[in-house]
């Protein structure tokens, strides 16, 4: 396996849940934030931005000032990344609020892995490889990326404050893989949490 760091953002509002801790909402016997990082847990290192539970092995760290949005994640669970000792050479970013996003990130990484051994894509001209919704809109917070390329992105900004990821990856080249809406899924609002539920409770 390439190895390969993971930032998991999960330093949301959740207005549309009522203002509860997004990371810490239950849906199949766990906490979302525990079924994205079942499927980073292959990373080196795994870094969760915002204010929730962790378990041991994994670290935590929040923007500064709080509630900075996603491009301030970015940075933040870089910088703490960097605290950790060498950084991979790659990053995994992933939001909190998937639904079940361990198949299709498998997905992803064996595409991406299996580029970097062959000759399928030029890697050496790509920043990073992200999901894309059946209407072929990327998924910038379900991809892995070139840690270098997101600093760079970085450096753009005078701050990372309430910026957007549109706006921090428009200059990447990316590759796009193709994926269906439920393995993008995320868990905005309480009818997405009680369709999931009954979702998974089919399949069991």
């Amino acid at each position: 396996m390439i190895p390969f760091d993971a930032i998991v953002l999960a330093g949301g509002a959740a207005r549309r849940l009522g203002g509860v801790s997004k990371p810490d909402v239950e849906l199949g016997g766990r906490r979302l934030i525990d079924g994205v990082l079942v499927a980073v847990a292959d990373a080196r290192e795994i870094v969760v931005v915002g204010d929730v539970e962790v378990p041991e092995g994994v670290h935590r760290t929040v923007e500064d000032p709080p509630r900075g949005g996603p491009v301030a994640g970015v940075a933040a669970g870089l910088d703490a990344l960097a605290t950790t000792g060498p950084t991979a050479e790659w990053t995994v970013l992933l939001a909190c609020d998937l639904a079940d996003p361990l198949p299709a990130l498998g997905r992803l990484v064996a595409a991406w892995a299996h580029a970097l051994r062959t000759d399928a894509v030029d890697t050496d001209e790509h920043d990073g490889w992200c999901l894309a919704d059946a209407s072929g809109r990327p998924q910038w917070l379900f991809g892995i990326h070139r840690t270098a390329s997101l600093r760079r992105a970085l450096e753009r900004f005078d701050s990372p404050r309430d910026r957007s990821m549109h706006s921090l990856l428009a200059e990447s080249t990316l590759v796009t893989v193709p994926a269906g809406d439920d393995d993008v899924a995320d868990i905005d609002t309480w009818t997405d949490h009680a369709r999931w539920v009954e979702t998974l409770e089919g399949r069991r």
